[in-house]
């Protein structure tokens, strides 16, 4: 009776937000033509919301990292992640998933996207920088920004997050063993899992530690 009770039993399934749990070295790296992108469902408007590049403080902040680890070594020291790039909604997006959210009464989807791009050097991240537009529609992020990148290969990860959906990509070179951004991939997506669901787009704002996803640094002034 127990061998019976054994063999019913499923293998447990691995949450989305659960992907943490592999070594570094299982990371299932695929070809930029083969790896997934993002997904719409049946919600074809949201294609034509915009996504921006963000600032150096940005992610860290959206990320809830701690001050001691987004100025890790003093003045001049490096900003935090710097083979990483992110792209987060535009007030444009926020308002308009607000809007088409209302307009449905409710049918419409009120999730937006966030990207992030971990390259396996800095030099990889400037010279990609340097191609992408500073910002884009969602609707052509996997044709440009994903399959653009050829002689690529790339793993990917996709964390739920209240009103947020976090697609957080690691990019190395075909032919690379390894990930040598490996602990700045981890403390991401380990930061992304301790966040807690953003209710809605407002409230993500209004918290004192996400609120900086349209963070502009202060502007010295003349007295």
């Amino acid at each position: 009776m127990e061998e019976k009770e054994k063999k019913k039993k499923k293998p447990k399934h691995q949450h989305p937000n659960d992907q943490t749990s592999k070594a570094t070295s299982d990371f299932a790296f695929k070809p930029s033509t083969d790896v997934k992108g993002l997904r719409f469902g049946g919600q074809f408007v949201v294609k034509s919301f915009t996504v921006r590049r963000a600032r150096p403080l940005e992610l860290p902040r959206l990320l809830s990292l701690p001050p001691a680890t987004n100025h890790q070594g003093g003045a001049g020291a490096k900003p935090p992640f710097p083979s990483t790039t992110a792209f987060l909604p535009t007030n444009f997006t926020i308002l308009a998933h607000h809007a088409w959210h209302t307009l449905t009464l409710g049918l419409g989807t009120k999730k937006s996207k966030v990207l992030v791009f971990v390259f396996e050097s800095e030099s990889m991240k400037s010279a990609i920088d340097r191609l992408w537009p500073p910002e884009i529609p969602l609707g052509e992020v996997n044709k440009k920004l994903i399959r653009g990148l050829t002689g690529c290969e790339m793993a990917r990860f996709k964390f739920r997050k209240g009103c947020i959906t976090f697609y957080v990509y690691a990019v190395r070179r075909i032919g690379s063993s390894g990930f040598s951004c490996a602990d700045d991939l981890k403390t991401i997506l380990q930061s992304v899992v301790a966040l807690n669901d953003f209710l809605d787009h407002t409230a993500m704002l209004a918290m004192p530690n996400q609120r900086s996803i349209n963070y502009a640094p202060p502007v010295a002034m003349a007295h």
